[in-house]
């Protein structure tokens, strides 16, 4: 167990913005060789806090101090240059560049010259990153690019490394891997704070948890000693249970893909290959994968974004759809949760109101826009699904990614679909928030919708799904029922094995 002074000292740490209190009189310490994870509901203060200690946000009050001395970083220069890393949930790497000219973008000059390449290997090997200097991101997997990220960090030799929801994109087997580099790391006497939703992770990875909820420290333990509901208890303050998933049915189809095929969108796309599948009216059909792998593909051409090659290749409660735009399916009683909150589920700039106005387009019989009922509906969704926001009237880009999810996620549910097509649909949110959604994809299905859920989330495929596909390479395999199929046997399959070939090499294994 980590012992000695503390590496990093939080005392009174606070940061307010307009409306909200995001960190509330925050302290906390941090040990040499310590894995010590920040647990929170979304908005709770967690990423306002790292912002802080990764010089990315000045503090309103309160103080820091690393290894004993008065730490104040402006930009993060100052805190690398002392020896605070940080790896951020959404990768800053440029497709086109190799991995040694990604990796020289981000050190300064003079580390940036010499024999990187051999550097970046060197480091790779170390800690079992498996990294090649000169490969193209855009060729990689996901599992691959964040270990650039990791090795990015570890060049500048921090001694605090920050990581901010790591395994979200990861297969089972590749979170593990993460896990033993990180316990390696925390060995030598390097400090983890560690950011994660996912509890039984924080469970077995992490020494001790600070839980904040509101800005504010509510609780510190050891998480070793909590159950996972206990956690989640402790972070919503409130008694927690998870959503059951449905009784196998056999209700008629509402969505069927036929032999959809597309070609890749440019150098980095994944082309679509003879897809086919159906989701019958009362069911959750769960499409598992790697990112990268077709799925943001699969999705464009499923709400109209790209069209298919014929038009019988989507069809949707009998009628071929597959040449009809995102409008025409929605008034065909589609909804859909892009994977990309920012941007494409919402316009930053837009308020919720003129968010929700964009999804639903409510108008008079006069043909004008009804304020009054849109701005109805984007109350009914924050009420609905907990969306902490100051007002409906707020830009989307102010709200913290998990509630925005929440309101993408609430719009497009409370529309009432027949066909609904979500893509990660609790990324980055709570344990509660998690269950709120969950619960609520599971009461569409029983009112008779069709529901296809595209998660890198294993344990939330396996939570609501009644049968589970593997995409893999614009493939999709066979969809199967979740009582046939284990999480490792999906997991090996998210990176590429297929049934027979596990068979196989079980059989050479056993020989």
């Amino acid at each position: 167990m980590p012992t000695g002074t503390p590496l990093l000292k939080i005392d009174g740490l606070c940061k307010s913005y307009p409306g909200v209190k995001a960190v509330d009189d925050v302290s906390l310490a941090l040990a040499r060789g310590e894995i010590h994870a920040l647990l929170g509901e979304n908005g709770a203060g967690k990423s306002t806090l790292v912002k802080m200690v990764y010089g990315l946000v000045a503090p309103d009050a309160g103080t820091m101090q690393l290894d004993g001395t008065t730490f104040q970083p402006r930009r993060p220069a100052q805190a690398r240059a002392r020896g605070v890393g940080m790896v951020f949930q959404h990768f800053s790497l440029f497709d086109a560049l190799s991995v040694r000219d990604n990796i020289a973008l981000a050190l300064p000059a003079a580390e940036a010259r010499g024999d990187l390449s051999a550097r970046i290997v060197d480091v790779s090997r170390a800690y079992g990153l498996e990294v090649k200097p000169g490969r193209i991101v855009g060729d990689l997997s996901v599992g691959e690019r964040q270990r650039i990220e990791i090795v990015r960090c570890l060049l500048q030799n921090p001694r605090l490394i920050i990581m901010d929801e790591p395994t979200s994109v990861l297969t089972p087997q590749e979170a593990d891997d993460l896990f033993v580099t990180l316990r390696k790391l925390a060995a030598e006497g390097r400090a983890v704070l560690y950011i994660s939703h996912k509890l039984e992770e924080i469970r077995s990875l992490c020494q001790r948890v600070t839980v904040l909820r509101a800005g504010r420290v509510v609780g510190a333990c050891d998480p070793g000693q909590e159950t996972a509901r206990g956690l989640a208890e402790m972070m919503i303050g409130s008694t927690f249970s998870r959503p059951q998933r449905p009784a196998r049915i056999d209700g008629p189809v509402r969505l069927r893909v036929d032999k959809l095929s597309l070609p890749a969108a440019g150098q980095f796309g994944v082309a679509l290959l003879d897809i086919s599948f159906d989701v019958r009216c009362g069911e959750i059909l769960g499409i598992a994968g790697v990112a990268g792998n077709g799925q943001t593909e699969l999705m464009a051409a499923l709400i109209g974004e790209v069209s298919a090659e014929h038009a019988k290749a989507v069809n949707v409660d009998g009628t071929d759809a597959g040449w009809l735009g995102p409008q025409q399916r929605r008034r065909m009683g589609m909804a859909f949760v892009p994977e990309e909150r920012l941007g494409h589920g919402a316009v930053p700039g837009l308020s919720l109101v003129e968010n929700v106005l964009l999804a639903d387009r409510a108008v008079s019989p006069a043909g004008l826009i009804d304020w009054p009922a849109t701005r109805a509906r984007a109350n009914a969704i924050v009420a609905a699904f907990d969306v902490r926001t100051a007002g409906v009237d707020h830009a989307a880009r102010s709200l913290s990614g998990g509630n925005l999810q929440k309101f993408v996620v609430g719009r497009a549910l409370l529309a009432k679909p027949g066909v609904l097509i979500v893509s990660q649909p609790t990324w980055g949110v709570d344990a509660g928030a998690a269950t709120a959604i969950q619960t609520a994809l599971l009461e569409m299905a029983k009112a008779g919708a069709a529901v296809l859920v595209i998660s890198q989330d294993l344990d939330e495929l396996f939570q609501i799904s009644t049968r589970i596909a593997v995409m893999a390479g614009g493939r999709l395999r066979p969809a199967r029922p979740v009582e046939d199929i284990t999480v490792e046997g999906i997991g090996l399959e998210m990176g590429g094995h297929s049934t027979a070939e596990m068979l196989r090499d079980e059989g050479a294994a056993d020989a």
